[in-house]
C-alpha cells in the first residue's frame, strides 16, 4: 500500500506495474477478495490523515476466491463514487505481468485516458472519461475490497504470492517508491 503526497504537488498522470498475485483461501469455508491497483486521489491529504481525499480514479485487477476456495481473475476501472466496471474482454490470470496508466489528456483538463494492458498476452484496455478529479494524492495499491450490500464492510482477504508494484511513476517522472515507505494496513482502522 503505497499512496504519494507531496507538498501541494498535483498529480497529473500516474503508472504501475504488477504480477497478479496467486490467490489461495485463508480461511475455509469463506469467500475472500483482494484488488491490485493504481489510482490518483483518495488518499490522505495531510500527514495526520485527518484530511480525506473523496476523488478516486482507478484501474487495476481482481483476486478472488469462493467459498469452495475456487480462485477468478478479472480487470477493472472505477470512477468513485460509480461502482467499478469489469473489463470483460481481458483474460487476467495468476502471473500475468500488468502495466496500468492514468493520464490527463491535457493536464488539467478533468478528461483522463485509463489504459490497462496484460503484458504476459499482449491484451489491452483503453477508455478516455471525463472526472473531476483533486489530482492531491497518488497510490499503488494491494488491498481488500469495501464490500457495498447486505454485507457491507471489508472483504476477507485471501492469501496471495507477492505482488510487489514496480516501475511507478507519475508526472512522467520515477515515483521513487522505496519498500522502507510502504504502509501495511492491518484492520479498517
Amino acid at each position: 500500500f503505497r499512496s504519494l503526497e507531496k507538498n501541494d504537488t498535483l498529480f497529473n498522470s500516474i503508472t504501475g506495474d504488477w504480477t497478479v498475485p496467486t490467490a489461495t483461501q485463508h480461511t475455509s469455508g469463506q469467500a475472500e477478495s483482494s484488488s491490485d491497483w493504481i489510482g490518483i486521489g483518495g488518499g490522505c491529504i495531510d500527514s495526520g490523515c485527518t484530511v480525506g481525499d473523496s476523488t478516486l480514479i482507478q484501474t487495476g485487477t481482481e483476486q478472488d476466491v469462493d467459498s469452495t476456495g475456487k480462485a477468478s481473475y478479472s480487470a477493472w476501472w472505477e470512477l468513485v463514487p460509480a461502482p467499478s466496471i469489469t473489463i470483460t474482454n481481458m483474460t487476467v490470470a495468476p502471473g500475468d505481468h500488468m502495466h496500468a496508466s492514468l493520464a490527463e489528456v491535457v493536464p488539467d483538463s478533468n478528461v483522463w485516458t485509463i489504459t490497462l494492458t496484460d503484458v504476459t498476452r499482449n491484451e489491452s484496455f483503453s477508455q478516455t472519461v471525463p472526472y473531476t478529479s483533486t489530482h492531491a494524492t497518488a497510490e499503488w495499491i494491494e488491498e481488500t475490497p469495501l464490500e457495498i450490500g447486505t454485507d457491507a464492510g471489508f472483504a476477507s482477504l485471501p492469501n496471495l504470492s507477492n505482488p510487489a508494484f514496480t516501475s511507478g511513476t507519475v508526472n512522467g517522472a520515477n515515483a521513487n517508491l522505496q519498500a522502507s515507505e510502504a504502509l501495511d494496513l492491518t484492520d479498517s482502522n
